[in-house]
């Protein structure tokens, strides 16, 4: 029999709230955390709003001396990893540093970091680089910082697939604990709101040009018309269920199945591979589509993505056959944090009974969803699918459920 993995502890950085209470709280009232960008001026770009993180103050939770050394991506990461052991009620001085490991997703590294160091190159000269630019900057830093600063000596990696890579982290830790590790912390933080981030964001030719943030990013409406970025993200906290149940700790949720695949090149003539995808996460958690009581879209805010999406939907469960939210309409995409988030946020749907809303969205007939839309809708929820893909044509998809 495989061994079940658990979720026992989330830390959330959104947008739309920092820390899980206000997060959910907001999430749960429509509240919107996506407004004009702040952290540069971006009057001379098209596309000028954001999901910013509210309130975090990196020198209230973390020590002066990693201030230098990290990104802003990495201190939000941090401590979201500090909240998740702390909700978890996980003390790792006081387990095996080898039974504990760290994998986590990347779409962008720390490109703040990467700026200011590479504008003092040009700008000072090399004596002027900070020597962590060597390290700040990389896809696998926040697993690394992590890592060091709870001492955990096992099972680590990243994993880079855009936003699809949130996902196939979790299956990542899920896989090592199935192969005896005792914990794994897992989930994904992004943060590349600056100037270099926001042109190679541009070039994806995805992103919403609307100032308006009630009307900027509308999945599955007839008014689609790209998506906002966004930081922020979600780390957990997964355990073997046994040793989870031995040591008392709560549950939230159990990570019952995986699926993932890579769409053909464009003009081959082969169909996408989300359904495909979708269908594998229902086969591995031994889950019927009548089985799933919600599914958290991608919901990618361009037409022909949104298309591809709504048809492996409603293929796999039938029109209109299962409601689908987006509540990330609320943070923005938050690139591989968005896919963590929506896990989180699908495992306080389950405990709570109530699926989130998709705001300020007016789903369009022909994508024949049942899209919770305006108000949150009260349900009994017992399973939930994650939707999740990365650009360039990663398919993901996680089922979720209440522990048995």
């Amino acid at each position: 029999m495989t061994t079940p993995v658990v979720v026992t502890g989330l830390g959330i950085a959104a947008p739309n709230g920092l820390g899980t209470k206000d997060f959910w709280a907001a999430t749960l009232k429509g509240e919107s955390g996506i407004g004009p960008v702040t952290r540069f001026v971006p009057d001379q770009y098209p596309a000028r709003l954001a999901g910013e993180v509210p309130g975090f103050v990196a020198e209230d939770h973390l020590p002066g001396r990693l201030l230098p050394q990290t990104d802003r991506m990495t201190r939000l990461a941090l401590v979201a990893a500090d909240w998740a052991l702390e909700d978890a009620e996980v003390t790792p001085q006081e387990l095996n540093a080898y039974d504990m490991g760290v994998i986590t997703a990347s779409s962008s590294g720390g490109f703040e970091f990467g700026q200011n160091e590479l504008q003092k190159l040009w700008s000072k000269g090399g004596q002027h680089v900070s020597a962590y630019q060597s390290f700040a900057w990389f896809y696998a830093v926040n697993t690394g910082q992590i890592s060091i600063r709870n001492g955990m000596k096992g099972p680590s990696g990243v994993v880079v697939s855009d936003q699809a890579g949130g996902l196939d982290a979790l299956a990542q830790a899920r896989r090592q604990i199935r192969k005896g590790t005792r914990l794994i912390v897992s989930g994904a933080v992004d943060a590349s709101i600056c100037p270099w981030g926001w042109v190679a964001q541009l070039a994806g030719e995805r992103l919403s040009k609307e100032d308006d943030p009630d009307r900027a990013y509308l999945p599955f409406d007839a008014l689609a018309g790209g998506h906002v970025p966004g930081e922020g993200g979600a780390i957990l906290v997964l355990e073997d269920l046994t040793a989870a149940r031995a040591r008392g700790a709560r549950i939230y949720g159990e990570i019952a199945g995986y699926g993932a695949t890579f769409d053909p090149r464009t003009g081959s003539g082969r169909p996408p591979g989300l359904g495909q995808a979708i269908r594998a996460a229902l086969a591995d958690s031994g889950t019927q589509p009548g089985d799933i009581d919600v599914v958290f879209a991608d919901a990618a805010g361009v037409p022909a993505l949104d298309r591809v999406e709504a048809d492996a939907i409603t293929e796999v469960f039938g029109p209109r056959a299962v409601p689908v939210t987006a509540p990330k309409t609320m943070t923005g995409r938050l690139y591989s944090g968005a896919a963590p988030l929506d896990v989180a946020s699908a495992l306080l749907a389950i405990a709570d009974g109530v699926v989130p809303p998709t705001t300020n969205v007016e789903v369009a007939p022909e994508y024949d969803l049942d899209l919770v839309t305006g108000e949150p809708r009260k349900a009994s929820l017992r399973a939930a699918l994650v939707i999740a893909r990365g650009h360039g044509g990663f398919n993901s998809a996680v089922v979720v459920r209440a522990a048995q």
